[in-house]
């Protein structure tokens, strides 16, 4: 009995640290120069306006693009794959950004969001909206993520926190 304890112990220890090392982030990689120079406009973080306009196109901008030769259709905007599964507790695509985490989110530049709305992310469902939302309607779907990490509420983005990486 005792060494079925101790192994239990043993396996639980083990199990713990991998998640631990499973949770650390990955350093973020810099921002192309082509996006180095992209900011929200003036104002727009905490604009109620535009963070509306913002969910509006969160919740149901669509696209449809190849992913490992298939075609993936995003019909409910970025909800399709940001949406909180309320049973889980994060986002329903397995993968997708958690916009309520805030120790991470806050990390972010505005370049930094913008290049990866612009350009998707790759090896990932994340897509590409540059040919499908104009430059504007991308800063208000950030601007609207934004609040995610601020209890749904309109904040600057302005934290110590952010990283600014911009590829050399």
């Amino acid at each position: 009995m005792k060494n079925l304890i101790l192994l239990f112990g043993i396996a639980f220890i083990l199990f713990s640290g991998n998640l631990a090392l499973a949770d650390e982030e990955k350093p973020m990689k810099p921002v192309p120069k082509a996006y180095a120079e992209k900011h929200m406009p003036a104002g727009w973080w905490t604009d109620p306006k535009i963070i509306a306009e913002g969910k509006k196109l969160f919740e149901t901008a669509q696209l449809t693009f190849q992913y490992r030769r298939e075609d993936v259709k995003v019909d409910k905007g970025c909800l399709t794959c940001h949406e909180i599964d309320a049973a889980k507790d994060r986002p329903k695509q397995r993968g997708a950004q958690d916009f309520r985490a805030a120790q991470k989110m806050n990390k972010y530049s505005d370049s930094y969001w913008f290049w990866r709305v612009s350009e998707g992310v790759e090896k990932t469902k994340m897509p590409a909206w540059k040919e499908k939302l104009s430059e504007e309607e991308r800063w208000k779907v950030i601007a609207y993520e934004h609040t995610w990490s601020h209890g749904m509420k309109p904040a600057a983005h302005d934290h110590k926190e952010i990283v600014i990486n911009v590829e050399k």
